[in-house]
Order: structure tokens, then C-alpha cells, then sequence
């Protein structure tokens, strides 16, 4: 009887290691009705996130923001480039357990209850029982849901299901959150809310990228923009080097910003 041994990760660099990595990537996806060709999502994209590092992700519809996303959780494979996360191929899914994600939309079961959800992803997640138990219940306090625990979370507002979905995002205390439109549904309590939960991660030497077509919540929260188009990279860098007319030195509001490297596209 033959025994097959996964390979060993390889020891990541121990200086400069990026939490997150997307060196020369690319999705082609291949033919389907409407579109008999295929279409490249993402062409040769490359981006860094270091620790501490809140980096927002824009640009208009299908622009690739949730594929680079995507390719970095392991959740769909590169066509081209390499992902990485803490300094490791994205393939060795052990780093997997440092990262928390709040997807665009959410697919909890709906006919649990919010801290069985917690408990089960905390399961899911190789969690000792008795620590999942006391960081749920201090999760569902800190996002004013403790006062539902009775009820299937089925007859939650979208506002509470986004509300759980960054509990969730928190459980395992990630060093990386991946937000994909968080604040989408979320009143001005939850929004603030989130805004204290970003600093708070960035404060701890946490990394978080950004997926927002909220503006504003970008402005408030990220240190560093990249702007995509088509699924190309047509900008990186600091939010105040976007923010600035490179000729005149005046303001120039994010919106108007972005709208001219998207060509008028609303992002």
C-alpha cells in the first residue's frame, strides 16, 4: 500500500513577508452563451498588502475586484501570476485559518440561529469549542445581536445578516480581513461599527482589503487605493496621491477622481 504525503510548505521569508500577494495575475474565463470567446476578468495585476495596510480595491462593474479577491482565498485559480498570502503560495490552505472574509453575499442557512451559525463556522475552523462559545457571545454582544439569539436568523434584516457576516468574518481572530461591500445594507450605527472594527484590526498590525463601492467608507478608512478597469490595474497608490491634482495642488474629490482614470465609469 502506497501512502501519498502532502508537500511541506516551504519557510516564508522572515523580513518584508506581505500578508497578501497578487504578482502578475490573470482569470480567463472560457466561452458561454453571450459570449462564445471567453473574457479575461483580471490581466496582470500586482499588488501588495503589508501588515497594518487597509487597501481599498475600486472601480466600476466587473472590473475583477472580487476575482482578485477570489484568487487570493483560493476560492478560484489563477489563469496566469501568482497569489500569495503571509509569504506562501495561496495553494497551502493552512494560512487559510489566519484570514477573515466577508463575502459580497452572504450563504448562511437560514434556519439557525446566530450562534450556532458561529459555532459551526468556528468549528469549521479547527476552533476549541469552549473559546468558539466565549468569543461568539462576545462577537453577537458587540454587533447588538445578542437580543435575537432565539430566533433563525432567517428573519433577519439584510443590515443584521451583514451585522453576523463580519462576526463570522472575526471569530478566528484573522491578521487579514478580505471585505467584500461590508457596508452594504448596514445603517449609520453599523456603519460605524465596521469603520471601529477596521481601525481596530489596522491598530492590532492587521491587514484588510477593501472591496467598496461606498466612497466614502474608502476615504474614511483605507490608506491606499488600487482602481481597476477591465480587469487592469490602472492605479496604486496612496489615497492622497489620488486626491490630488498633480498640476494645480488642489482637493479634488474621490468620485471625480475615480471617474476620470474609469473613463466616466461609476465605480
Amino acid at each position: 500500500m502506497t501512502t501519498t504525503t502532502a508537500p511541506a510548505a516551504p519557510a516564508a521569508p522572515v523580513s518584508a513577508v506581505a500578508v497578501a500577494e497578487w504578482e502578475g495575475v490573470g482569470k480567463f474565463y472560457v466561452g458561454r452563451p453571450g459570449c462564445p470567446t471567453g473574457v479575461w476578468a483580471v490581466r496582470s495585476v500586482d499588488l501588495r498588502v503589508g501588515p497594518g495596510d487597509v487597501l481599498g480595491l475600486i472601480g466600476p462593474n466587473r472590473a475583477g475586484k472580487t476575482t482578485l479577491a477570489k484568487m487570493l482565498l483560493s476560492l478560484c485559480s489563477t489563469t496566469e501570476g501568482r497569489t500569495r498570502r503571509f509569504g506562501l503560495p495561496a495553494r497551502y490552505r493552512r494560512t487559510l485559518a489566519r484570514v477573515g472574509y466577508v463575502p459580497a453575499e452572504n450563504a448562511f442557512p437560514l434556519d439557525i440561529t446566530a450562534d450556532s451559525l458561529l459555532y459551526y463556522y468556528g468549528a469549521m475552523a479547527l476552533l476549541p469549542a469552549a473559546l468558539v462559545r466565549s468569543r461568539a457571545r462576545a462577537l453577537l454582544a458587540e454587533f447588538g445581536l445578542d437580543d435575537r439569539l432565539g430566533e433563525p436568523i432567517g428573519q433577519f434584516s439584510k443590515g443584521m445578516l451583514q451585522r453576523l457576516a463580519l462576526a463570522q468574518a472575526l471569530l478566528n481572530e484573522p491578521d487579514l480581513l478580505v471585505l467584500d461591500e461590508p457596508a452594504e445594507g448596514l445603517d449609520q450605527s453599523g456603519r460605524a461599527l465596521l469603520r471601529r472594527v477596521v481601525e481596530d484590526h489596522r491598530r492590532r498590525g492587521g491587514a484588510v482589503v477593501l472591496i467598496s463601492h461606498a466612497l466614502s467608507e474608502v476615504e474614511r478608512l483605507c490608506d491606499r487605493v488600487a482602481v481597476l478597469v477591465s480587469g487592469r490595474k490602472v492605479f496604486d497608490g496612496p489615497l492622497a496621491a489620488l486626491t490630488i491634482d498633480a498640476r494645480t495642488g488642489a482637493a479634488v474629490a474621490l468620485d471625480l477622481a475615480v471617474a476620470r482614470l474609469t473613463g466616466g465609469m461609476t465605480p
